[in-house]
C-alpha cells in the first residue's frame, strides 16, 4: 500500500473505532498493512482493486483463549 493510503486508513480507524488504533506498513508486503491498538497487533487490512473497484478488507483472527 502507498503511504497516502495508509494515512487515510489510519485516520479512518482512529475516527470510527478507537483513537488508539494505528495502521502501519508491513515489512515485506505491498498489498496490505497491519492494524494495531497501542502496541497490540489486531489484524491486517488488505487492498482490493479487482475490476477497477477499490476497496479495503480488514481481517482479524480471534483466538479461543482470548474469549
Amino acid at each position: 500500500m502507498k503511504p497516502d493510503e495508509i494515512k487515510k486508513l489510519d485516520a479512518y480507524f482512529k475516527q470510527l473505532l478507537n483513537p488508539e488504533m494505528s495502521v502501519r506498513k508491513r515489512p515485506m508486503k505491498d498489498d496490505s498493512a497491519e492494524v494495531y491498538v497501542g502496541e497490540e497487533f489486531l489484524g491486517v487490512v488488505f487492498r482490493d482493486d479487482e475490476d477497477g473497484d477499490l476497496s479495503y478488507n480488514f481481517s482479524m483472527a480471534i483466538l479461543d483463549v482470548d474469549l
